[in-house]
């Protein structure tokens, strides 16, 4: 496809939490569709990592570490990307943190910082980078979940988080609209993971994901070009896996068959609720 027919050519993508995972291949997806990226993390050698990666494939790529639970810090990276390629189009506000415990067993502390990590670091995000959006009537997508859909057992802060997720998009929506920004939210469904992916237990300690059925997953690349596609087509929501999608009906249908039904696998498949 030449450069100047592809749907982000000359336009600037920032993605948080984009140093692995779906960050990692939404930044390769949009860079695949002609964007400039500017990738985000706590972790320096994983964002240089991705940088190259991106850089060797054409792709004009920076970095800038920043924890997006800060909102200075928020500030200082919608800053750094501004600089660098001087406009922003779209950002996607992916990082976020999850826990796999049962309530009562769960530090508050834990509770409460994976809260902030999947509401708080999407809002200051969204704050720090909306004058510049308005600028370029550009698109905010946010990163929502299953668990946004309806509550899952042994991740209660997750779900808490997830389901704002859907409040602040509807908010912002309507406020946002005379500005001409899109305000976008992708509820992502169960994801292959990296070997390395880890989660909060109970008491903070970082754990495994545990395994999975192959059938219920989606690749991380799947899930990025449905980024691509929601950025491009400016929608307002998409439930991205077939599981996604039956629960979203099933809710809407009949909420109390729908908890009945999560009852019935945390019962039958406890494993796949464990950290």
């Amino acid at each position: 496809m030449l450069k100047n027919k592809q749907p982000f050519f000359q336009k600037t993508v920032l993605i948080t939490g984009s140093g692995s995972g779906i960050g990692r291949a939404a930044a390769q997806a949009f860079g695949e569709a002609g964007a400039s990226v500017m990738l985000n993390g706590r972790q320096q050698e994983k964002l240089q990592r991705v940088c190259e990666q991106l850089r060797q494939l054409g792709v004009e790529a920076d970095y800038c570490v920043a924890d997006v639970q800060q909102y200075d810090q928020c500030q200082a990276l919608v800053k750094r990307t501004l600089e660098r390629f001087g406009r922003l189009d779209v950002v996607l506000a992916n990082a976020s943190s999850s826990q796999r415990s049962e309530f009562v067993r769960t530090d508050p502390a834990i509770f409460r910082h994976v809260l902030d990590s999947n509401i708080l670091a999407a809002a200051y995000t969204a704050h720090a980078a909306l004058p510049a959006l308005m600028d370029t009537r550009g698109s905010l997508i946010l990163v929502g979940s299953l668990a946004g859909l309806i509550g899952l057992p042994t991740s209660a802060a997750y779900s808490a988080g997830k389901m704002a997720l859907t409040a602040f998009a509807q908010s912002l929506r309507t406020e946002l609209a005379p500005a001409g920004v899109h305000v976008g939210i992708a509820y992502v469904g169960f994801t292959r993971n990296d070997p390395e992916k880890r989660v909060f237990d109970a008491e903070g300690r970082l754990a495994p994901v545990a395994p999975r059925e192959g059938r219920l997953q989606q690749t991380q690349e799947q899930v990025a070009r449905a980024f691509v596609r929601m950025a491009h087509r400016r929608q307002h929501r998409a439930v991205l896996s077939p599981l996604g999608k039956l629960l979203w009906t099933l809710n809407a249908l009949s909420p109390t068959l729908a908890e009945r039904s999560v009852r019935w696998s945390y019962r039958r498949f406890p494993h796949m609720y464990q950290g």
